[in-house]
């Protein structure tokens, strides 16, 4: 109840400061401010280095003992210039856990990106090697992040930002021309092996590179507030896949955005459970709006639908009638990051410098409407010079076999250090 009631207070912070005037001609003025701004350059490295520790814990139910959390991370990245028209990107993460529950220590290495891209003269760009391919414009839920299944091997924070960023890239060939009016992409990405690996230094091909997958997109550039994407995405063993991410400036103020991919499939429980069943035009859906404040506060409110999940009668019934199909197809849903049933709503606030400088917070509602089970989660983060120091509150509930309620896991609360080399 206590992390609950954090929630409620963040949010409602939150919402009291929507009453302060929407930005009008902030922006112009912002813009004749930097266009007045003597040029300073600046110089950069192409390494950034992080390393960051955190202790916690957890409170569980259904019988299981609490225990005590902590956690050693090292990230690592580079992105450079080789030679005239050649760059490396390179990107990778180590993460050490251990707890009080297990004696042993478990370390699983992320080997996010590891690639070289080519620019020769002209609006070409070739990229070669192992990306992160990220698409889509929703925040909590991205039907047209095709690359996304398999490729989380470690979960250092629920925040959508950081599933988004620490996950493993896709060993691939992505080919990009730039036109005067937008940009065409072409992506194949071959089939390395067959199954993922749990060791802890391995590359996981096989968690995302398990089957061969082509995409094209195009993203025209009809206005400044108008540039929408269009995508086509297959593989082996699947049909085309269609999408579409639209965003638009409602005002000043207000952005509002469209996430959509459909394409005939059979249902998330058959390829779960192993049935051969028939395939039917299934759509997923991303759909909500973004409000920012003068007092460097953004609300976010989103809508997500995914038609081959199970219906609220079909899931409800799931947990009583076959327990072990229920935990293989929240494993399978999982493992995609995909919604378990048709629809649910998410809720995200941020709300920079809040009450002090330098101090930022941040909430997540996530409510799945079949079963009214609910992720509540908070951060509040305090930047330093060289490091952020922050603690994290999360509280998991619902019903038993509800989305959230059945997760062993009640409430969570973690205190973390990060500090930037």
């Amino acid at each position: 109840m206590r992390i609950l009631s954090c929630c409620s207070l963040t949010l409602l912070a939150m919402c009291n400061a929507i009453a302060a005037p929407a930005p009008n001609d902030a922006d112009a003025d912002a813009l004749s401010l930097a266009d007045a701004a003597p040029v300073v350059t600046q110089r950069t490295s192409p390494w950034r280095i992080s390393a960051e520790g955190s202790v916690g814990r957890s409170r569980q139910r259904y019988g299981v003992d609490d225990y005590n959390t902590g956690r050693l991370s090292l990230d690592v990245s580079y992105d450079g210039v080789l030679s005239p028209g050649w760059r490396l990107v390179f990107g990778d993460r180590v993460d050490r856990y251990a707890q009080s529950a297990d004696a042993r220590s478990n370390t699983v290495n992320t080997l996010k990106e590891a690639y070289v891209s080519w620019h020769p003269e002209g609006n070409n760009i070739i990229d070669a090697g192992r990306i992160n391919a990220r698409q889509g414009v929703g925040y909590g839920y991205n039907p047209t992040d095709f690359f996304r299944s398999g490729a989380i091997r470690s979960v250092v924070s629920i925040d959508p930002n950081s599933l988004r960023e620490n996950r493993l890239g896709t060993v691939m060939l992505r080919g990009q021309t730039l036109l005067p009016g937008g940009s065409v992409t072409a992506i194949y990405a071959p089939k390395l092996e067959r199954t993922p690996s749990d060791a802890s230094f391995n590359p996981d091909f096989g968690a995302t590179n398990n089957r061969t997958r082509w995409m094209l997109s195009a993203s025209p550039r009809f206005s400044e507030n108008f540039n929408p994407q269009f995508l086509v995405f297959g593989g082996a063993g699947q049909s085309a896949q269609a999408g579409v991410n639209l965003t638009a400036l409602l005002n000043p103020a207000t952005v509002g955005y469209v996430e959509w991919a459909g394409g005939l499939a059979r249902s998330q429980y058959d390829e779960a459970v192993g049935i051969d069943g028939s395939q039917s035009f299934r759509q997923r859906l991303a759909t909500g709006l973004t409000y920012t404040t003068a007092s460097k506060m953004s609300l976010t409110a989103e809508y997500q639908y995914n038609g081959a999940a199970l219906g609220k009668n079909a899931w409800d019934a799931l947990g009583t009638t076959s327990v072990l199909n229920y935990f293989r197809y929240r494993s399978d849903v999982q493992n995609l990051l995909e919604l378990p049933t048709r629809s649910a709503l998410f809720f995200f606030g941020t709300w920079q410098d809040a009450v002090v400088a330098h101090l930022d917070l941040r909430a997540m509602v996530r409510y799945n409407t079949a079963d009214q089970s609910r992720l509540n989660w908070v951060e509040a983060r305090y930047h330093l010079t060289s490091a952020d120091l922050s603690v994290q509150l999360q509280h998991n509930g619902g019903n038993s076999f509800s989305e959230y309620g059945a997760l062993p896991q009640r409430q969570m609360v973690q205190a973390m250090l990060t500090y930037y080399f």
